[in-house]
């Protein structure tokens, strides 16, 4: 990859994600052109945005995956501009879903309308893994992040020798939906990387997926009902692979916003490790539509898959108070649960709220940690294996996650590492 600028004024903004889990957006400079590398919402009691950074200034958004804290906040370039999106086509189409979702739930809190997510659909370019694309004076290549489907990361040629990467959400270990993460990012002079679980392993994938099988098998087996709320991209799916994988015999039931996904992504087989195997785990399933029918099936024994994943709404909140007073009955819980969720509250002191009202709950209730996310080991090993000597910026993480890494990044490796605050910048 060669530069089209010699890199001496090359900048890193950093918007948000930084000592935080959500609003990630990063702005690199060079030669006069200025991008973003997402530009997503926390999402708390109203959607919290990124720094402001006025479109006229902003020559593209480079977009690595669809969840909302990377994406949400991007048609705000589009209320009178178009700022051109570069994402791989499936990324696009997910968060037009999600996006619109985001108006339904939050719309009185934000900046911008459907309208507005129209025209950024209209904006759109789409790459596809291992393509390098011409912003202004910079180069992009896009590798697969292995986080959720169409996910990317981004390798930025800033000239005169100066390439960074930017993990966004990434995963180097392979599940039965998606491949694993490229990390052939070549020789790198900076690297942004994600510090979400720095301090965590997680548990061997292939056993995990055995355990899961066998406890949904056990309850359904003795007549119960398993709910299992899981976010509408790609872990959804993902549970529906696993089960169709292991041979699971029994009902599965989906419901929520996952059905509009499931739609999506059967149009991008290119996307899937196995798409023979997602076509299958989707055809199995009973897809429920309509209050009637919500009613039935969770009469019934068999698994229900549906979002919400921490049980902020959706479905699965009503599935959950249906089958939370049965002993046969179970609620496993597949996603990370951020502390004050629905999903959390659950886990800790086994209560739903009915009407307002705390209910204890007497099904089972189980964590599968089915992440999509490197853990600590996995990190490192890719920390390790850089090519270049990389200044590494630590970002999408709590604060004692950022910094841990960054000084096992300094003590273990000997590169330089930085943990940056919002609105920091640093010159390339």
């Amino acid at each position: 990859m060669s530069g089209l600028t010699d890199g001496s004024n090359a900048k890193v903004r950093f918007l948000g994600g930084t000592k935080e889990v959500g609003r990630s957006a990063v702005a690199v400079s060079s030669g006069g052109t200025q991008v973003l590398l997402d530009y997503g919402v926390a999402m708390d009691r109203e959607p919290g945005f990124p720094i402001h950074v006025p479109p006229k200034e902003v020559d593209a958004i480079i977009l690595t995956h669809a969840h909302l804290d990377h994406s949400g906040g991007i048609p705000i370039f589009h209320v009178r501009g178009k700022t051109p999106v570069y994402a791989t086509s499936l990324t696009i189409d997910l968060s037009k879903v999600l996006l619109c979702d985001l108006i339904n739930l939050s719309g009185y809190y934000l900046p911008f309308e459907y309208l507005e997510v129209d025209t950024m659909m209209k904006c759109r370019v789409n790459v596809d893994y291992g393509e390098e694309v011409t912003v202004g004076n910079l180069k992009v290549r896009f590798l697969d992040a292995g986080h959720i489907p169409g996910s990317a990361q981004l390798v930025l040629d800033l000239g005169g020798g100066k390439r960074l990467a930017y993990t966004g959400d990434i995963n180097t270990v392979g599940t039965q939906l998606l491949d694993n993460a490229s990390t052939d990012y070549g020789e790198l002079s900076h690297l942004v990387i994600e510090a979400t679980y720095a301090n965590e392993d997680h548990p061997e994938r292939t056993q995990l997926e055995k355990l899961f099988v066998s406890r949904v098998r056990e309850v359904v087996e003795n007549g119960g009902t398993v709910v299992v709320p899981a976010f509408s991209v790609g872990r959804s799916q993902e549970v529906l692979c696993i089960l169709a994988a292991h041979k699971f015999e029994y009902p599965i039931i989906m419901d929520g916003m996952a059905l509009k996904i499931n739609e999506i992504m059967l149009q991008y087989p290119k996307f899937f490790k196995n798409y023979s195997l997602l076509q299958r785990a989707l055809e199995g399933a009973k897809w429920v539509s309509g209050w009637h029918e919500r009613r039935d099936v969770v009469k019934s024994p068999g698994v229900i898959v549906s979002p919400a994943g921490m049980l902020k709404g959706g479905t699965a909140a009503f599935y959950v108070e249906k089958v939370a007073r049965g002993r046969d009955n179970a609620i496993f819980l597949v996603s990370f649960q951020i502390p004050g969720t629905p999903g959390r509250v659950l886990m800790e002191e086994r209560k739903v709220f009915v009407g307002g009202k705390a209910q204890t709950v007497e099904a089972e209730v189980e964590r599968f940690d089915f992440t999509s996310h490197c853990g600590r080991k996995e990190l490192e090993a890719l920390l390790k294996g850089v090519r270049g000597n990389p200044t590494v910026y630590t970002v999408h993480g709590s604060p004692e996650n950022c910094k841990e890494m960054a000084e096992w990044v300094k003590r273990e490796i000997g590169l330089k590492a930085e943990v940056p605050s919002a609105g920091d910048v640093y010159k390339l």
